[in-house]
């Protein structure tokens, strides 16, 4: 398992602590977030790109992502704007991707309406992600107020657009149990994101990003048989902890929390796999 950190897991810490703890952790790489600004964090704590991305090879590390564009699926002059210029900071900093985040507000979400949208956005930061060489990464939200909840309508398009060489799906393990599991798609899964719900009281369709923590004994979500099933079917790209619950955003010692967490995952990957 390639582990990853996505930066809104340690939100408080600076650019550079968030590094260390991601090497600390024997991480391949990091996900750094332009939508920090809730915790006192710009993007790269105010760095120029250019300067974080070589912050981050300095410390053994790859910038394996850049966050985010919202809603991308609502596609107009604005957001194409915010496209490029995403495309373009993560070309300065050495970003291997760029992610793209669906409208989850309840609107535009009508069969056939988010149909079309989808594939209107698509078609045009097609030729951007060509014109710069870099990937971008869709995000199917599970909740069922997403404009794009299934992985399965995400692949739809992308193949039918012949994209795929360009656009790739983020598998996340809380996104998929929350729009009812299914088929998984690890040849055109770029990274995997993980984080448990352990609250035994809360029904599916009540889980929402709060109470996204880390993986343990009491993980609700199937993580490991997740992460089992991808690893076996041939993913072989990042494991990326995003956990946005206000207790493990807080912890007082992340890198004993995160640590024991991905010795268990991996303990019970092991034993998936026996």
């Amino acid at each position: 398992m390639k582990k990853a950190l996505n930066q809104m897991t340690v939100p408080h810490l600076s650019f550079e602590a968030f590094l260390d703890l991601a090497a600390d952790l024997g991480c391949i790489g990091v996900e750094a977030r332009n939508d920090l600004d809730g915790y006192d964090r710009p993007l790269f704590d105010g760095m120029d790109p250019a300067d974080a991305g070589a912050m981050v090879r300095a410390k053994g590390l790859r910038l394996v992502g850049l966050s985010q564009v919202y809603p991308f699926n609502t596609w107009d002059d604005e957001r194409a704007s915010e496209v490029r210029d995403l495309i373009a900071t993560a070309k300065d900093a050495g970003a291997e991707t760029i992610s793209l985040i669906p409208r989850n507000d309840g609107t535009q979400g009508a069969n056939g309406e988010r149909q079309a949208n989808l594939r209107i956005a698509l078609k045009d930061i097609y030729p951007m992600l060509v014109d710069a060489d870099m990937h971008a990464l869709v995000e199917p939200l599970g909740f069922n107020r997403s404009s794009l909840r299934f992985k399965s309508e995400l692949i739809e398009t992308i193949k039918d657009l012949g994209v795929a060489d360009r656009v790739r799906i983020v598998h996340d393990t809380f996104h998929h149990i929350l729009a009812g599991g299914g088929e998984f798609f690890p040849e055109h899964t770029g990274i995997v994101h993980i984080s448990a719900v352990v609250d035994p009281a809360l029904a599916v369709d009540q889980m929402e990003d709060e109470h996204r923590v880390l993986v343990g004994e009491e993980d609700r979500l199937e993580n490991a048989q997740q992460i089992s099933a991808l690893l076996a079917a041939g993913y072989d790209g990042p494991v990326s902890y995003e956990c946005f619950a206000p207790e493990t955003q807080q912890l007082t010692n992340p890198k004993e929390a995160i640590a024991a967490s991905f010795a268990f995952i991996e303990s019970r990957i092991t034993a998936e796999a026996l």
